[in-house]
Order: C-alpha cells, then sequence, then structure tokens
C-alpha cells in the first residue's frame, strides 16, 4: 500500500491549483483531517457536473473513479446526494471544483474514471 498525503493537505493543494489557474473551488464538506475520503464534484461555469471518488483498488493502489450519477445538472438532487453520502460516511470530504477540465487536477484526463 503506498503512503497517504494527508486530506487536508490534499484538499488544501486542489483548491490552489484550481485557483492559480483560474477557477473557483471550495470546500463544501469537511471530513477527517488525514484520512477522510475525498469526493470531488468538477463543474464548469455551474454545468457539466462530474463526481469522482478515489478507491483502493485490487494492487493496492488508490485511483480516480467517476461515480455514475445520472443528474448532477439537477442541483436538488445532486445536494440530496451529497448530503446522504456524508451522512453515511463521517469522514468525507467534498469538494466542488469550477474550471474547464477540472478532472486534470486530480490527474484525470476525461477519458478515464
Amino acid at each position: 500500500m503506498e503512503p497517504r498525503l494527508p486530506a487536508h493537505l490534499e484538499v488544501a493543494g486542489l483548491i490552489r491549483a484550481v485557483e492559480a489557474a483560474g477557477g473557483f473551488a471550495a470546500v463544501l464538506r469537511k471530513g477527517e483531517r488525514e484520512a477522510g475520503t475525498i469526493l470531488v464534484l468538477t463543474i464548469q461555469s455551474g454545468t457539466n457536473g462530474r463526481l469522482f471518488e478515489r478507491m483502493p483498488s485490487l494492487d493496492g493502489q488508490r485511483k480516480w473513479h467517476q461515480i455514475p450519477f445520472q443528474d448532477t445538472d439537477n442541483k436538488e438532487k445532486l445536494s440530496e446526494y451529497l448530503y446522504r453520502r456524508g451522512r453515511q460516511d463521517g469522514d468525507l470530504w467534498i469538494i466542488e471544483l469550477d474550471i474547464a477540465n477540472g478532472e486534470r487536477f486530480i490527474g484525470l484526463t476525461g477519458t478515464e474514471g
């Protein structure tokens, strides 16, 4: 298993990188400081939302995967989903990245996940 960067440092780095590139980033839900799971919502000008979560794989690595949420442009349903996920996992961080091709900030090119 590869060493893990504390969640709060990874979140801070994501926010700084997106803002340095001219985008907007925000913490929607603050999770466990050291080892919380991070859920990333990428959007562009408030639309075209995609959800990503890093999950452990069989080889011990943790890779980002797109969560197959069908209706990311429906703000009410998306908010309900994020609220439920937060209640299920008290350690969960939810981060919003509002920038074109936001998945590049988590190491994806748009064809992965």
